[in-house]
């Protein structure tokens, strides 16, 4: 008996220290969230509530109902849920006395430090969240040991290193999402006992290497997600194995070869993206086969071969873009009898034939772009059938018929572009009524008629393009006070009549083309109430009257073209001081008096005043005075009398001072290096020629007295630059020695004609251009001097052909791109001789590996996220400096361009809401996205 009571004793007292134990346990949780706390940073005091109770007595487990806290049963803490509360700071080591843990969410913060590496000893952990922070250094391994783990998210952070080899012990995975971090090598081998995995994300990294065959053993796979990453090689045929497939992208690398045919095998695969790799060969005809496909995204690679007559058995397909491929052939007639397609993005290939006559009748179509292919055939009357088209892309096509006219009552229509066919016909009726059609590009067709009236009065129209057609008659009234009418052109075509005077209602045109037309009468007044307005080509038309003056006034006009009318009058006296003006051409005209002598005109090209005769002064020859009186006419003949005799005087004082100064001239050279220079070369190389833009007050003797060693203050891959300095009067410019190879020779009048467009130019911030200097086989170019800047850096703006047009700012632009992402000079000491910024730069894109050694490390510093979008960036800048000008980039294509330069890595949290799959939006394609 007293054994049993002893028995009895010893329970109860191990039951107190068990409970008393528990409480212990309990209580150090606490403790540990109190440090966990410790060590963030809470801007919005989201864990205000996480204190030391005051009496403990009350409650053993206060920390249990504190924010983002919930315990089990018996107290311990089972989920921690940290998400969306706009914290920083470090994630505390001691997170690892959580012993229960199964729950961790840290997502959505602003975490920029490392995770601990104790949180690889949480083995109760069944799902982790630390996505959408900018969490740095290599994920921590050990989360492999946690038997039941089955969801890890590390999305959209800046995590680097490899990805952790272990986590192919955690055969309880479904989901692993590595996306958008920096991680690097090859996806570990381990991954392939994941057997139970149906979510594999780790696009968005830098991860090289072939994607493993061994991926086809992961049969519960649902989706795989790997695209914007460093693959190469083929896509392994083993993925057609993964019968529960839906959602396969594998976008922007360098996979390459054929499209495996066994994708067709996959029944439930909904989406495809493989755009922009470097795959070959045809598409395979058993995808037709897949017919669970909505989106099947081709585009961007080398596929050849014509379009598969199977692609049309895809009756659920939403979106076909195969852009951008060598696909060639007709398109298959039986893709207008799909149900559901919304998108079909075939541009940029070398297609033939005409479209589906029923494309767009049984489908509700949205999107429709097959421009710069060799279509032809009329267009389709039922795309907009369904009254869901936004945006039909014809352009850059031998298209012909008329306009649909349906196409006039698709309230959807955002934007037709259709210029460079063959489409003839009437502008239909009815387009101006459309509620949100912003831009109508008909240009370059065969279309008659008139602009219908309607178009007036569109209120969402920004851009109108009618140009070279054969449109006649006259504008609507009130086209020009189209409220958000940004650009207007309507240049090579048969309008007449008078502009129509309604500019005070235009708060938005910045651009307005009117030139090659038969226009007549005068130039509204009221242009000037045009405030945004940046370009106004009115030449080659039959306008009379003065200039108006009110013109000079408006405040962004930079481009002026009056040229070839019938404009009389005076040039108005405050034209030159136009804030922004910066060319101008009034040639051709019948302009009278004195040329203004301020502003822009000081420096305007005579060859943009030639054509009026009545002009005179300023950059001309001077005004002659002239008086009707009979006394200044008697003065006169005294004054020729008198300057007779003066005359004679003078011209032989002049004859006597010049044999002088020749022989003194010759003097002088004997002592002068230059002298010895010239004078050896062949006698094909004098006399020099000295082409002025303006007055000047030096001469050709004076250059090139100047053109020695001594002299020389920058050197380039175009030439050598001297400071020339000529002393009565005092005047320093620079010359530029151009380098000159024997095909330079052969073109020497493309030379000169660029050279006379250098010297039209006018701009704010571009050096310059005086005059030139040549005879037989050299060239030497005038500039101002700029004392207190680097020549070097004007000049180079320039580029390598002096090609001087539109294109012009793009080169000046990705000059100054390349200065800022590198940290040099356009003619850096660091380079090698002959070689510029340009140069260089396109040195070191050859060598892809090389590129980040290009960049200011200042900027870049190591991280990795910074030197990437810095990478892009630099992209952009090599487009815009490419040799040819056909080959860069329009400004708004750059801007684009800048828009999307930034690593496609980064997901955003929006009302706690995460989407693990978060798909690329079907609409998000861009040209640009090719150049970059």
């Amino acid at each position: 008996m007293q054994t049993l009571l002893l028995f009895f004793d010893i329970c109860i007292a191990f039951s107190l220290v068990f409970v008393e134990g528990v409480q212990g346990v309990q209580y150090d949780e606490l403790s540990t969230l109190l440090l966990i706390k410790s060590s963030l940073i809470d801007p919005s005091n989201k864990l205000m509530g996480w204190e030391m109770p005051g009496n403990a007595a009350g409650n053993r487990s206060p920390h249990c109902n504190w924010t983002g806290v919930r315990c089990s049963t018996k107290g311990f803490v089972e989920r921690l849920d940290l998400s969306n509360m706009n914290l920083s700071g470090i994630v505390s080591y001691h997170i690892q006395e959580l012993h229960s843990l199964s729950f961790l969410n840290i997502s959505c913060n602003g975490f920029d430090s490392s995770l601990p590496k104790s949180l690889g000893t949480l083995t109760s952990l069944k799902t982790v969240d630390v996505s959408r922070n900018n969490f740095i250094g290599s994920f921590p391994t050990g989360l492999g040991m946690a038997s039941g783990l089955t969801s890890v998210n590390a999305s959209s952070n800046n995590f680097s290193g490899y990805l952790p080899e272990d986590l192919g012990n955690a055969t309880s995975l479904e989901s692993l999402d590595f996306r958008g971090s920096f991680f690097v090598g090859s996806i570990p081998s381990s991954f392939k006992y994941l057997q139970k995995l149906k979510f594999l994300g780790l696009s968005g990294n830098n991860l090289t290497g072939r994607i493993p065959r061994e991926i086809g053993q992961l049969a519960s796979l649902e989706t795989i997600i790997l695209g914007y990453n460093e693959f190469e090689g083929e896509i392994p045929a083993e993925i057609g194995n993964l019968t529960s497939l839906q959602y396969l992208d594998l976008a922007v690398g360098r996979l390459s070869g054929q499209i495996p045919a066994e994708l067709g095998r996959l029944k439930q695969l909904a989406t495809v993206y493989l755009y922009k790799n470097n795959f070959t060969g045809k598409i395979p005809p058993e995808l037709g086969n897949a017919t669970s496909l909505v989106f099947l995204d081709l585009s961007d690679n080398q596929i050849s071969g014509e379009i598969p007559v199977e692609v049309a058995e895809l009756k659920n397909l939403q979106l076909l873009n195969l852009m951008r491929n060598q696909l060639k052939g007709t398109i298959p007639t039986k893709l207008g009898e799909l149900t559901k397609l919304e998108v079909l993005e075939l541009w940029k290939n070398f297609l033939t034939g005409p479209l589906p006559e029923n494309l767009g009748q049984n489908s509700p179509l949205q999107w429709l772009d097959v421009s710069s292919n060799s279509l032809s055939g009329e267009i389709p009357p039922g795309l907009c059938h369904f009254g869901n088209l936004t945006k039909v892309i014809l352009f850059n096509n031998s298209f012909s018929g008329p306009i649909p006219t349906s196409l006039s009552t698709c309230k959807s229509l955002v934007r037709v572009r259709m210029q460079n066919n063959l489409i003839s016909g009437t502008i239909p009726v009815g387009l101006g009524s459309l509620p949100i059609l912003q831009r109508l590009e008909l240009a370059d067709n065969n279309l008659t008629g008139q602009i219908p009236d309607d178009i007036a009065l569109s209120t969402s129209l920004s851009f109108i393009d009618v140009s070279g057609n054969h449109l006649e008659s006259s504008l609507p009234y009130s086209i020009l006070s189209v409220p958000n009418l940004q650009i207007f052109m309507a240049s090579n075509n048969n309008f007449e009549g008078q502009i129509p005077d309604q500019f005070q209602d235009c708060p938005s045109l910045s651009l307005l083309d009117l030139s090659s037309n038969h226009f007549s009468g005068k130039i509204p007044e009221s242009i000037a109430s045009c405030e945004k307005l940046v370009n106004l080509n009115l030449q080659n038309n039959q306008f009379t009257g003065e200039i108006p003056k009110a013109i000079s006034t408006m405040p962004t006009l930079a481009i002026l073209d009056l040229s070839n009318n019938s404009l009389v009058g005076r040039i108005p006296a405050n034209f030159g001081t136009s804030p922004a003006l910066e060319m101008v051409n009034l040639s051709f005209n019948k302009l009278e008096g004195p040329v203004p002598s301020n502003g822009m005109l000081t420096t305007i090209n005579p060859n943009d005043l030639i054509g009026n005769a009545g002009l005179c002064g300023g950059v001309l020859p001077p005004c002659s005075t002239t008086s009707a009186s009979k006394q200044q006419e008697n003065l006169r003949i005294k004054h020729v009398i008198t300057g007779f005799i003066i005359g004679v005087s003078i011209i032989l004082t002049l004859g006597i001072a010049f044999f002088t100064g020749r022989w003194l001239y010759k003097r002088w050279y004997l002592y002068n290096s230059f002298f010895d220079d010239w004078h050896n070369k062949s006698n094909k190389e004098w006399p020099w020629t000295l082409v002025a833009f303006q007055r000047i007050s030096f001469t050709s003797s004076d250059i090139l007295a100047s053109i020695k060693e001594s002299n020389i203050i920058g050197m380039g891959g175009a030439g050598i630059v001297y400071k020339a300095e000529a002393h009565r009067p005092h005047a320093i410019v620079a010359v530029k020695k151009l380098w000159r190879t024997e095909t330079d020779l052969e073109n020497g009048d493309d030379l000169f004609r660029e050279v006379s467009l250098l010297g039209r130019l006018r701009h704010r911030n571009i050096v310059r251009l005086l005059g030139y200097l040549h005879n037989e086989t050299d060239v030497m170019m005038v500039y101002e001097y700029m004392p207190n800047g680097n020549l070097g850096t004007a000049l180079h703006e320039y580029g390598y052909t002096l090609k001087v047009d539109e294109k012009s700012d793009i080169y000046s632009f990705g000059v100054v791109l390349l200065e800022l992402l590198t940290g040099k000079m356009p003619l850096d000491p660091a380079f090698e001789e002959s070689v510029d910024i340009v140069e260089w730069a396109r040195r070191k894109i050859r060598n892809n590996r090389a590129l980040e050694d290009a960049l200011d490390h200042s900027i870049a510093g190591q991280y990795k996220h910074v030197q990437e979008e810095m990478l892009l960036v630099l992209r952009i800048a090599i487009l815009c400096t490419a040799k040819l000008p056909k080959d860069r980039p329009s400004m708004r294509d750059v801007i684009t361009m800048l828009g999307e330069a930034k690593p496609r890595r980064k997901s955003t949290c929006h009302n706690n809401v995460q989407n693990p799959r978060e798909e690329r939006p079907i609409f998000s394609t861009s040209p640009v996205i090719g150049l970059l």
